[in-house]
């Protein structure tokens, strides 16, 4: 009788797991970006932010583009070891990236990369809350990039 008692609370809680798990994956696929062309589109309303992660062919189109500023979210030891062109050093684990980004243009687009994206999507969830309207991440940071045949330059 206890084992029968046991398989149905398991049974319970399993089910009630499951149902969370889906109410959650609905939630969060309902509002979430679509794929396209290698890259997380996000929708955006007026003054909503829009948000992107990109593979590195569609990072380089973004680059690119005029008007477009390539932020490198890396320690500044990590940006002087090999950086994209160009790139401004923004440090989002120091304690003053928030003042940091408070101080750029929120209405300009941003392309942020770190070593392995984890960071810049990060520094995108952040920037995103400060009122940056146009954000896009390299997905596989520095070295999806490189591997893509991008090039870096080194110093600060």
């Amino acid at each position: 009788m206890t084992t029968l008692t046991l398989n149905r609370s398991a049974r319970r809680a399993s089910l009630a797991g499951l149902l969370l798990a889906a109410t959650l994956v609905m939630g969060v696929t309902a509002c979430a970006p679509q794929e396209q062309d290698g890259a997380t589109v996000g929708s955006a309303a007026d003054g909503e932010a829009s948000t992107q992660t990109l593979d590195a062919a569609a990072f380089a189109d973004l680059v690119a583009t005029d008007g477009v500023v390539v932020v490198d979210v890396r320690t500044p030891q990590e940006y002087a070891e090999g950086h994209l062109d160009g790139a401004l050093n923004l440090d989002v684990s120091a304690p003053d990236f928030a003042t940091a980004i408070a101080a750029l243009d929120p209405d300009v687009t941003y392309a942020l990369y770190c070593r392995s994206g984890n960071r810049s999507a990060q520094a995108m969830d952040v920037m995103s809350s400060a009122g940056m309207t146009s954000l896009a991440h390299l997905d596989g940071g520095v070295g999806a990039w490189t591997s893509a045949g991008g090039d870096l330059v080194t110093g600060s």
